[in-house]
């Protein structure tokens, strides 16, 4: 199997001088590339003067990392992809159970490892843990992680099973796959655009797996932090586009209590003195219902929405009930 590992990049030279050795140290099976972003520090020159066996492609904008890594996977054969972050460390033998569950599961196409927070490494990571799922009205939760409530990892995860969504932080996939989904929708720019790629796989029969065996640590708002209000805006908007896209049944009435639950967490955020993280969501609506024709559009080439949910509202479960924990649902 031909593996290649792909690190989007912008401006991140300083990410990328801390977690490329371990990535060359433990990933011998694979190519390594270098996605640049239109980077304006000298974090490409950096790269080929101190690695020069990793391959540099240079895009010419920075389109975020729907179109970033669109763009840059182009230039690449190889027949899995592995799309890292800047602000991962691998450990020893990471790939070998990645491989071998490509290997031995034909209609696997995507693949996440257990992630785990770089800075507190007994939790594990917002984004993604051991692998994701999204409720009816499309809000994404993990099994070690639901809203803010991290557990910790005692290898209550350390297995292989099948799962809806895999981060973005450290996804493998097949490359047709890949070509065949037409890549990520770039008009996400940058959070959730993995769910719906994932969503669409799914739509197509193919597997989505959870590798517990396999672990890396994540750092985590890296190039984005959790209390900048773009990402606020980026999350609630791109969480509307991907349920529009894919959501199986009665959309408008999923849709507008979607919008309800939006409103009164726009509501919690003014309550706390956080008015920006409001007005972010507010936009994410006006986005939303700007861009409404266009996700019609794309839904309609959908042809087989399969059930995409197991639980009808995580918010209920985890606000009301008080359920803080995966196994705990």
């Amino acid at each position: 199997m031909k593996l290649a590992i792909v690190i989007l990049n912008w401006n991140g030279k300083e990410l990328l001088k801390q977690f490329l050795p371990s990535i060359i140290e433990y990933s011998k099976q694979a190519t390594i590339y270098l996605a640049d972003n239109a980077s304006t520090d000298d974090s490409v020159a950096y790269v080929t003067t101190t690695y020069p066996s990793i391959k540099i492609i240079e895009n010419k904008i920075n389109g975020g990392y729907a179109k970033g890594y669109n763009d840059a996977l182009k230039h690449i054969e190889a027949d899995v992809l592995c799309l890292l972050n800047s602000d991962v460390e691998v450990t020893p033998n990471w790939l070998d159970p990645i491989i071998k569950t490509f290997n031995n599961h034909a209609n696997t196409a995507i693949i996440q490892p257990k992630i785990l927070d770089y800075k507190n490494k007994l939790k594990f990571e917002y984004a993604g843990a051991a692998g994701g799922f999204i409720d009816k009205y499309g809000y994404p939760y993990c099994r070690g992680r639901i809203f803010d409530t991290l557990e910790e990892n005692s290898g209550q995860y350390d297995d292989v099973t099948e799962i809806f969504w895999a981060t973005g932080a450290c996804l493998f996939i097949r490359n047709d796959v890949y070509k065949k989904l037409n890549g990520f929708d770039e008009y996400f720019f940058a959070h959730m655009e993995e769910i719906d790629l994932c969503w669409r796989a799914k739509n197509l029969g193919y597997s989505v797996k959870y590798v517990g065996h396999s672990s890396v640590y994540h750092v985590g708002g890296a190039t984005l932090s959790v209390l900048n209000p773009k990402k606020t805006y980026l999350n609630y908007r791109n969480s509307l586009f991907t349920l529009t896209k894919n959501a199986k049944g009665f959309l408008l009435a999923i849709i507008l209590v979607r919008l309800i639950l939006d409103g009164i967490a726009a509501i919690k955020f003014l309550l706390e003195i956080k008015p920006k993280h409001t007005w972010a969501i507010l936009k994410a609506h006006f986005s939303f219902y700007y861009n409404f024709k266009r996700l019609v559009f794309q839904r309609k080439l959908i042809k087989n929405k399969i059930k995409y949910y197991n639980r009808k509202s995580i918010v209920f479960d985890y606000f009301i009930r008080k359920k803080t924990t995966y196994k705990s649902l």
